[in-house]
């Protein structure tokens, strides 16, 4: 079972498994915000509630300037799994500019893209085919995009991520079409 580590601020920071959790909790670093009551923890001394969502008792700056590697999941929970040319779900990548045309493999040319759209594309370019994209390829923000497992959250944790745009849905992508004259 994974806990949700909430930043002094209550932004979610990360996610850890329940004995870092317990050990944050133990040293007096964090405290117990959301326990699990079904599935205490027992040791010879003490008994304590299994933690679910936890906020630390300082402040810890968030890592900025990461930079996200690039990889063929990455480019897909980006785009949160929607074609960039139709919107229908995705599972394969697509290049913008084709490889064949000097495209390469960047952020800003790699697209989500379904099987259908994907071979009907082949070595052309989104304008020749007639199509726009859906959203505009960019590298993700780090920030929010390392913490993979707030994707589908447990439900202990909604309420504490409703605030930072954290919704009951999976995060979508900026719907920001190009337009054709571009």
């Amino acid at each position: 079972m994974k806990t949700l580590v909430l930043n002094a601020g209550y932004e979610p920071l990360s996610v850890v498994s329940f004995k870092r959790a317990v050990v944050l909790v133990l040293t007096g670093k964090a405290s117990v915000l959301q326990s699990d009551r079904d599935q205490p923890i027992r040791s010879e001394t003490i008994a304590i509630d299994r933690p679910s969502v936890i906020i630390l008792g300082r402040y810890v700056k968030p890592p900025r300037g990461r930079r996200v590697m690039l990889s063929r999941r990455g480019v897909l929970r980006r785009d949160g799994f929607l074609c960039a040319y139709c919107g229908g779900h995705a599972t394969t990548i697509d290049h913008v500019l084709p490889r064949s045309r000097g495209g390469e493999n960047s952020w800003t040319n790699l697209v989500a893209c379904c099987r259908a759209c994907n071979g009907a594309k082949g070595d052309r370019t989104p304008r020749e085919m007639g199509w726009t994209l859906r959203v505009t390829p960019a590298p993700p923000r780090a920030g929010r995009f390392w913490l993979s497992e707030l994707e589908e959250p447990i439900d202990e944790w909604r309420p504490f991520l409703t605030a930072f745009g954290w919704g009951a849905e999976r995060p979508r992508p900026h719907a920001m079409a190009r337009s054709e004259a571009a």
